[in-house]
């Protein structure tokens, strides 16, 4: 499995490496030395960890480029023998995208590894948070 350095952990998690520390303290994560004797989190526990505690966050307001990439942890890849769902938590974002599932097996895409959703928008939708309700 992967092994994801303190400080790339937080950034994923969109917190401060000495909270990811605290919670590796208090038992929520755990961590090893790797080669160089750093501290490491195993990348498919931190994936579960992220979905976890993720929460709905509103979109933000405001402008906003068409153009888009969050780096993120793959935390679930469901797949048939064309195309795949691959789930990425990137902050406190969950991003999922639909590729072909050759794809996936190139990229070796699986729960703990660190990839970048890219997007691009061709097609806008409209909503209004008050009608929603």
């Amino acid at each position: 499995m992967p092994q994801i350095r303190i400080s790339d952990a937080a950034r994923f998690l969109g917190v401060s490496d000495d909270t990811l520390r605290r919670w590796i303290s208090s038992g929520e994560l755990t961590a090893q030395a790797d080669d160089a004797g750093k501290k490491v989190v195993d990348g498919a526990e931190l994936a579960r960890f992220s979905r976890e505690r993720s929460s709905h966050v509103p979109s933000p307001e405001g402008f906003s480029s068409v153009r888009n990439r969050f780096v993120g942890l793959v935390t679930q890849v469901t797949s048939d023998p064309v195309m795949s769902q691959v789930e990425l938590q990137c902050g406190p974002y969950r991003v999922v995208s639909l590729i072909s599932t050759e794809a996936v097996r190139d990229l070796g895409l699986e729960p703990g590894v660190v990839a970048t959703a890219s997007m691009k928008a061709t097609n806008v939708g409209i909503d209004r948070p008050e009608a929603s309700r």
